[in-house]
């Protein structure tokens, strides 16, 4: 996989590099250290709207983060992975909703 130092690539985030998202938990927004892999990374090609969910990945051991089509800001998601909601974009999109709600 090609590494770049743009935000996005082939419509999609790049591989390795230093990321904002929003942590709920803290109410705020964090720089973090993210690589997107195949391994770590799911993306979803069937994303029209604003509010569909784009990409989910896994880092940090143990933390999720979870990003909508459009230009909003990942959300991290602490104790939870892809595996523990089956790779599933509706079910990413439930746990989001709830945790924004939290």
């Amino acid at each position: 996989m090609r590494k770049t130092a743009f935000a996005y690539w082939d419509n999609r985030i790049a591989p390795v590099m230093e990321h904002t998202v929003l942590n709920p938990q803290k109410g705020r927004l964090k720089t973090i250290n993210v690589e997107f892999t195949d391994e770590n990374s799911t993306w979803f090609e069937n994303c029209w709207e604003s509010g569909d969910i784009e990409m989910i990945t896994d880092y940090n051991n143990g933390e999720l983060q979870i990003k909508e089509y459009g230009w909003t800001y990942p959300v991290r998601i602490h104790d939870t992975s892809r595996a523990a909601i089956g790779y599933k974009q509706k079910q990413a999109k439930k746990l989001l909703r709830q945790t924004l709600r939290e």
